[in-house]
């Protein structure tokens, strides 16, 4: 069976950020593809398997307990499962990346502050 989702159905609410959750389709992965603007992008949080992006245009800074790290288009990043993290589109050009989960469905837990993205000493 082939299916089909249309990205304008997927968008969150006005922005041009997309959601798949791969479970409505018979998919095994869910993803977001993101579109941001400098300065946007998701608070702290954590899922319990694990993250791929593949940066598709622009630039993000990522911030982890791992430290910060700045990725540009090409780039791919695994970001482990329980790992803490989040990221913001950097720079003039829009963020343009997908988030791919290794989830028929997006489990998430954002976090009340940035406490766990600090780096221990």
């Amino acid at each position: 069976m082939l299916v089909i989702a249309k990205e304008d159905d997927l968008r969150i609410g006005g922005g041009r950020t997309a959601r798949f959750e791969g479970e409505a389709y018979g998919s095994g992965i869910s993803f977001f593809h993101v579109h941001n603007t400098e300065g946007q992008g998701p608070d702290p949080h954590v899922h319990p398997y694990s993250e791929t992006w593949v940066v598709l245009a622009g630039s993000a800074l990522i911030r982890s307990a791992d430290g910060e790290a700045t990725v540009t288009e090409g780039d791919v990043v695994v970001v482990s499962a329980g790992t803490a993290h989040s990221f913001r589109a950097v720079g003039p050009e829009p963020l343009k990346m997908m988030c791919i989960h290794a989830s028929p469905r997006i489990q998430q837990e954002v976090l009340d502050d940035t406490a766990q993205l600090t780096v221990a000493n």
